[in-house]
């Protein structure tokens, strides 16, 4: 069995998705975000990626009824988007109201959503050869997002843990350290064996 302390760390690392850059609340009028990029980071889609592997689960936990779709394709000199879906207009809402309900999360081929209405707003992030850094604050003014920061208890959390990570680095190299040197005795040894025998 684990021990509870490595278990209690680990699960301390949940603080990672909910907070840090893209931890945000969105408007209620976003009902939608979906990303489209290629599977490989060749050609600028290098962004793209790091938003969907560290922003997306963030912005998902704090907002769970948005629909966050991915698309990826195999052309890697096609487009990197960001497609952000505003809510109909209140004189429009009576139309989408016998539309289906939004999927929560999905990885989709198809390039725009199925309950997509022509009612909404849609405005799109180029997100080629950008830093996710960038595509993260244009989202974040496009939307005006509020930003969620932590409180002091979570910040005392995020330190000790920082602080962990630290020591754990500088235990994995003491070791790595000590197990080559091991290595090199265990390899003499082994030549001064062979040359007398």
């Amino acid at each position: 069995m684990v021990n509870i302390i490595n278990r209690m760390r680990r699960l301390k690392t949940l603080l990672d998705i909910r907070l840090g850059p893209g931890a945000a609340v969105l408007p209620p009028e976003v009902k939608r975000i979906h990303l489209s990029f290629a599977y490989k980071l060749n050609d600028g889609h290098f962004g793209a990626r790091k938003v969907w592997r560290q922003y997306l689960p963030r912005l998902k936990y704090h907002n769970p009824a948005v629909s966050m779709t991915v698309d990826r394709s195999q052309n890697n000199t096609g487009p990197a988007t960001l497609s952000i879906f505003f809510a109909p207009s209140a004189n429009t809402s009576s139309a989408s109201a016998t539309s289906s309900p939004a999927s929560t999360s999905s990885t989709t081929a198809s390039k725009a959503t199925s309950d997509h209405t022509p009612f909404e707003r849609v405005q799109t992030v180029d997100m080629k050869h950008r830093h996710e850094e960038e595509i993260l604050e244009q989202l974040m003014q496009i939307t005006k997002a509020v930003k969620v920061d932590p409180n002091p208890e979570e910040e005392l959390e995020m330190r000790q843990l920082e602080d962990q990570r630290a020591r754990s680095q500088k235990d994995a190299e003491t070791t790595r350290l000590y197990n080559e040197k091991v290595g090199r005795e265990k390899a003499l040894l082994e030549q001064a064996r062979t040359a007398v025998g």
